[in-house]
């Protein structure tokens, strides 16, 4: 089994319980904040900050709390800064794993994520060393039931999707960042609900790994989803989907 495929699957199940905890939402408002910081709060002239605002719309988030963020962003009003970081380690079985973080001590982070890794066998390794196995895409899901495999894949390969794919209850639909507010924009026109909504890392190639290796690896990943710091976790392992279901 991929495990960007699976693994996305999990953790879009893993965020209805993040959400309710709020802990969704606190990333999600990270996002906004940053690319408000970076390129202003208008998102018609933000391209980051039009997909970060995308994404907090598919989580049910209310305007006034993308609207709060957006102004901590700009600096209307007072908020933490954070500084946005990559971080690059192996897991055991000499897994890949990309690390997306926003934090406001970086120092702290890294060593956090470091001793993450290194009590389940997995390391810390340089920057630039697995960064080059992942490509950046565009990642929209939604939720399979009520709809036609057939017909939606009409609505997205019009919209310029790059592939769709079906993931137990939910379709999963890639495209390239340049376009997925188009395509995002094409299911809500034609009336299709959008589960969640953003950038993702696609491997490259991937790493096949069992037994004990993979059990240590999911407890890496997990620790890494649960940390406050951590946005987005990313890895090219491949593995047993018995394995892995034992986690959720």
């Amino acid at each position: 089994m991929s495990g960007h495929s699976k693994w996305s699957t999990i953790k879009h199940k893993k965020a209805k319980v993040d959400a309710e905890r709020g802990k969704a939402f606190t990333r999600l408002i990270k996002d906004i904040t940053l690319a408000a910081r970076e390129g202003g709060g208008d998102e018609t002239s933000n391209p980051r900050l039009r997909t970060a605002i995308a994404a907090a719309r598919a989580a049910n988030m209310p305007t006034t709390n993308v609207e709060r963020a957006i102004k901590k962003g700009t600096g209307d009003l007072p908020g933490v800064t954070y500084e946005e970081g990559l971080l690059e380690g192996y897991g055991p079985g000499g897994v890949a794993i990309y690390i997306e973080v926003l934090t406001d001590n970086r120092n702290r982070t890294v060593a956090e994520v470091r001793h993450i890794l290194s009590k389940h066998g997995g390391s810390l390794a340089e920057s630039g060393a697995v960064s080059w196995m992942f490509e950046k895409k565009g990642l929209i899901t939604v939720p399979g039931e009520g709809l036609d495999e057939d017909e939606l894949l009409m609505i997205v390969m019009d919209a310029g999707a790059e592939d769709l794919t079906t993931e137990e209850e939910f379709f999963e639909i890639t495209s390239s960042i340049d376009d997925l507010e188009k395509v995002r924009s094409a299911l809500e026109s034609n009336g299709v609900k959008v589960a969640s909504c953003g950038l993702t890392q696609y491997p490259k190639n991937t790493v096949k790994v069992e037994g004990k290796d993979a059990e240590h690896l999911l407890k890496i990943l997990d620790f890494l989803e649960d940390h406050d710091d951590v946005q987005q976790v990313y890895s090219n392992f491949d593995m047993d989907v018995s394995v892995m279901e034992q986690m959720e």
